[in-house]
């Protein structure tokens, strides 16, 4: 194993030393209260595991804009603008020699938008509504998954073990809009 220090001269591989910003966005199902938009990460670290839109928060660029260019840049679709913070998550991927903090922001698609599309079909298998009962249930299955069955992303899981308030609510509101 290497030195702790990443740039020690016996190093064998150099690891990255600053902590990156990524955007999760928790995007409501307009026509499945309850739901969320989430899709099989493919051709990057957490390669198979289920995850919400997202990417890393770019310089200079605010929250809001991050959220709104991501769900653009994957689903094509367009976000409201009453966007907000849901939660954030301190992730340390030690097995990837990654670290991260989460900003998850949740918001919903313009009126009238149409059903996502898969617009980077190199980095998504697609996305598909989930309701936060089938995401409970898939974090709880966790190791002995079976085959077929995704993972949860490491920032989603951890959303997933925390159960925030503010998603709760959020998720709770968009099942009694249509009830």
């Amino acid at each position: 194993m290497d030195p702790p220090a990443p740039f020690h001269p016996t190093a064998t591989r150099r690891v990255r030393t600053t902590v990156r910003v990524g955007v999760g966005v928790i995007v409501a199902v307009p026509d499945q209260p309850g739901h969320v938009y989430a899709g099989i990460r493919k051709g990057s670290h957490g390669s198979g595991t289920l995850a919400l839109p997202g990417g890393h928060l770019e310089l200079y660029e605010s929250w809001t804009d991050c959220a709104k260019r991501e769900v653009l840049e994957e689903m094509n679709i367009e976000l409201a603008d009453d966007l907000h913070l849901a939660h954030v998550t301190n992730d340390i991927m030690r097995e990837e020699e990654k670290h991260y903090v989460t900003l998850f922001m949740m918001g919903k698609p313009v009126e009238g938008s149409s059903a996502p599309q898969n617009m980077e079909p190199e980095k998504c298998e697609g996305w598909e509504p989930y309701s936060w009962t089938k995401l409970k249930s898939l974090l709880a299955m966790g190791v002995g998954i079976e085959e077929g069955t995704p993972r949860l992303f490491g920032p989603l899981k951890k959303l997933v073990q925390e159960e925030p308030e503010a998603v709760m609510k959020y998720i709770q509101a968009s099942s009694s809009t249509s009830a």
